[in-house]
């Protein structure tokens, strides 16, 4: 008889609506409601995406679902895999999926965040609002802390770079003559003292996949920080964009390696704020596509969610 296992898929979270934007900008901001002008230029921004808030929600439905496919279809039958969804900022909270596993009998999990790469201050977080939880509800949990060298996840992300490159030089330029640019979420520069190994994880992903695509020349940038006082990892893309004009760059290809799915930091920051400035500058910009629910990252999520599974103890299963 199959071993049933709980899978607790955690990721940011995003409103289901734009009516919902200011309850989750206040949960951000740790119960302090924003301004009106802050409101506004976050509703502005969901505003500007094709389709607003609801592609993201759903896209984040869809990589649960399709990982609980994944998971139960190329299975030996030992396990039993059952997905629930935990937010860090919305409806399910990380808390509710724990909880809704406990009251379906579960009493085993393994917990995974959607990001490739660990930070005390990102994937940590998740991790211990899970445990604490998780300890309440009696359930034996076990996380996934990251797989950012995976390699399925280098292979299928060196592939949509290729093909990047491809599409430049179908329009006319050499593919030496493209910038890369691997990106991820900035987090505060503190992280660097703490000995947190975010920013390494993230060069390590970047070389891997560089050295598989054959990219001639690649750095990396920052994008989406934080508006605090404390200072964040830096260069943005927006200041490395204008640092590649002064260079007399014209190609540039993003590579949001830190990101799985297309959300508010894809499709407006980069799509929209970052297109603007390289319009400005006269650079030629794409990115490549996002993972999503990709097969091949389907394959990467429940490979390392059934390898968790198997490194529990036995005497919890």
């Amino acid at each position: 008889m199959a071993i049933k296992i709980g899978v607790l898929v955690m990721s940011y979270g995003t409103p289901e609506s734009l009516e919902g934007v200011e309850a989750y900008y206040t949960h951000i901001r740790r119960g302090n409601p924003p301004s009106a002008e802050q409101l506004k230029e976050l509703k502005d921004r969901y505003a500007a995406i094709v389709g607003g808030v609801f592609p993201l929600r759903k896209n984040t439905d869809l990589q649960v679902e399709a990982l609980q496919a994944a998971l139960n279809s190329d299975n030996d039958g030992k396990y039993e895999f059952v997905c629930y969804q935990g937010l860090k900022h919305a409806h399910p909270f990380i808390e509710d999926g724990v909880e809704a596993m406990a009251k379906d009998g579960i009493t085993q999990a393994v917990g995974i965040v959607l990001a490739p790469h660990y930070s005390s201050m990102s994937v940590g977080t998740y991790i211990k609002r899970a445990q604490v939880k998780a300890d309440a509800c009696h359930v034996e949990m076990s996380f996934v802390e990251s797989y950012h060298l995976h390699p399925e996840l280098i292979d299928v992300l060196s592939k949509r770079v290729s093909a990047r490159l491809d599409q430049f030089e179908e329009a006319g330029a050499n593919r030496d003559e493209v910038r890369v640019l691997f990106s991820a979420h900035s987090l505060p520069e503190r992280i660097l003292s703490m000995g947190d190994p975010y920013r390494d994880q993230l060069l390590e992903t970047s070389a891997a996949i560089a050295a598989q695509a054959g990219v001639a020349t690649w750095q990396f940038t920052w994008q989406s920080a934080g508006r605090t006082a404390e200072p964040w990892l830096g260069p943005d893309v927006l200041v490395t964009l204008r640092e590649l004009s002064t260079e007399q760059v014209k190609y540039v290809l993003v590579a949001p390696v830190g990101f799985v799915s297309d959300h508010l930091e894809v499709l407006y920051d980069l799509d929209i704020e970052a297109q603007a400035v390289a319009s400005e500058l006269d650079i030629r910009l794409m990115r490549i596509e996002s993972l999503n629910s990709d097969p091949a990252y389907m394959s990467v999520l429940s490979d390392v969610v059934r390898n968790q599974a198997n490194q529990m103890k036995v005497s919890q299963l």
